[in-house]
């Protein structure tokens, strides 16, 4: 069938005004998702000097190219961190000037925990070293692990998730998802020396709290086990919904734990394709046969009641 151009946009903006809910039109910008990626990717190279550039990095030149890079992510960060300070349920204010001050102090805020963070990285990058035998240095777990990429977005946006900062973290973290396959939201709590082995499938929900020392395989989800509506039927937002993983965990393939008052006992192995929506406690090991639950005592390798733990009801 034949059409014009005018035709055509004649309808778009038509649909515009009648289809609602996915339109923007005479409010204030948004952040550009196109800037948080490429701010994602400076915080990389702040993260890792030398491995994320094309060029090498001289000592005597580090200095000055760090202070370069603060510089332009203060610059260009502060802008789309103003530009989501409205969306805030606590904002008073819409002065432009007044929003670039407080994104400027959040901003330097969190880049003052990127020290930090690179501490914290570098726990992951040993564990990873440590967790696979086909490692053969930092190298290579730096350069072409996916989920060194993945959780040092994720630790990036849990700050400025923690700082209140709306929308921002959840791009980056969508962004590492894209890239790797490893969805963590932003609000997820993980402690030191982290490694999650292949890493295509894994699920970390908002409510999530790691541990220490946890390992995950891929397609590992940590999930929800059910969403309470409101009075009006409604999604309730904000409650905790999310399991707790102990120090020691690990967790393998396409293991499926569900629930906010779901706890895995610190030291415990949880079995490829287990199901689980209850806590069991440290150093236990959950395999299924079938849909059979079995729950065993490491230390003493006695089998554990499922139904004697404290099941939690959602």
């Amino acid at each position: 069938m034949d059409c014009t151009q005018r035709e055509i946009a004649d309808k778009l903006v038509n649909s515009y005004h009648e289809i609602g809910g996915i339109n923007r039109i005479d409010s204030a910008n948004l952040p550009s998702k196109r800037t948080i990626i490429a701010t994602c990717e400076r915080l990389l190279q702040l993260l890792f000097p030398g491995y994320h550039d094309a060029e090498p990095i001289p000592a005597d030149e580090l200095e000055m190219i760090t202070g370069e890079r603060i510089a332009t992510l203060v610059e260009t960060l502060e802008v789309e961190v103003a530009k989501t300070l409205r969306l805030r349920d606590d904002s008073k204010s819409e002065d432009p000037t007044d929003l670039l001050k407080q994104a400027r102090k959040l901003v330097c805020t969190f880049l003052g925990d990127l020290p930090e963070l690179r501490q914290l990285l570098q726990t992951d990058v040993e564990a990873a070293y440590e967790g696979d035998p086909a490692a053969k240095n930092f190298d290579e777990i730096i350069l072409a692990y996916p989920c060194i990429e993945a959780i040092a977005i994720q630790r990036c946006a849990h700050c400025l998730y923690k700082l209140d900062v709306p929308l921002i973290p959840r791009i980056m973290t969508e962004y590492a998802h894209n890239l790797t396959g490893i969805d963590i939201h932003p609000g997820a709590s993980i402690g030191s020396n982290f490694f999650i082995d292949h890493g295509t499938g894994v699920v970390i929900g908002e409510t999530c709290v790691i541990g220490n020392h946890v390992k995950l395989y891929h397609g590992v989800t940590l999930g929800a086990r059910n969403f309470p509506k409101d009075e009006n039927g409604r999604v309730v937002k904000g409650n905790k919904r999310h399991p707790n993983v102990e120090d020691g965990v690990v967790v393998y393939p396409h293991a499926t734990v569900l629930g906010g008052r779901t706890t895995i006992g610190k030291d415990s192995t949880i079995g490829a394709n287990v199901f689980l929506r209850e806590s069991i406690p440290a150093n236990s090991f959950v395999t299924t046969v079938g849909e059979q639950l079995n729950i065993f005592d490491k230390v003493s390798g006695e089998k554990i009641d499922p139904g004697a733990s404290d099941k939690p009801i959602d």
